[in-house]
């Protein structure tokens, strides 16, 4: 049903049904107190300090959800990243370019990517060394819009 309706969002928008292009970022939730025994495991991110699960999404460059996987908070971005883009089992065929942040540079996830879908170029987004203050960067702040849209659902508070 999501990914139909998904089609018909993006034709409604004048665009090709399956994207060329897609962002993915990762989010550390706090879990929810609970007394009696966990069905998923927690984990705690260091970087963070907090002590729950942690999100991996990946949306197109309009913002729409195209996969999602929740996991322990303790597993970094880059394997959290691999684990997403391997469960997406050829939904997206056309997908050539994917945003990422600092979390998922390197020669571990480059392999993976290519192993995984060799098409794809993946092109991290840096943050400039010289500004002190927010700013806004291109093709990131899709995935972080996103995110705040599911932290504003407050069943997606915690867990």
């Amino acid at each position: 049903m999501h990914h139909a309706l998904y089609i018909k969002c993006r034709e409604q928008d004048g665009r090709e049904a399956s994207p060329t292009a897609a962002v993915i970022d990762s989010q550390s939730v706090k879990s929810a107190e609970t007394g009696g025994a966990l069905i998923d495991p927690n984990g705690y991110d260091a970087g963070k300090k907090i002590k729950g699960m942690k999100r991996h999404i990946l949306v197109d460059t309009t913002g729409l959800l195209l996969h999602a996987i929740v996991h322990a908070a303790d597993i970094p971005d880059r394997d959290g990243g691999m684990m997403l883009m391997a469960t997406l089992f050829g939904s997206f065929p056309f997908l050539l370019k994917l945003y990422a942040n600092g979390g998922y540079q390197g020669p571990i996830f480059q392999g993976a990517m290519q192993s995984i879908m060799s098409q794809v170029n993946v092109e991290i987004v840096k943050r400039s060394d010289q500004v002190k203050r927010f700013v806004v960067l291109p093709k990131r702040w899709v995935v972080e819009r996103t995110l705040a849209w599911l932290n504003r659902c407050r069943r997606l508070a915690k867990d």
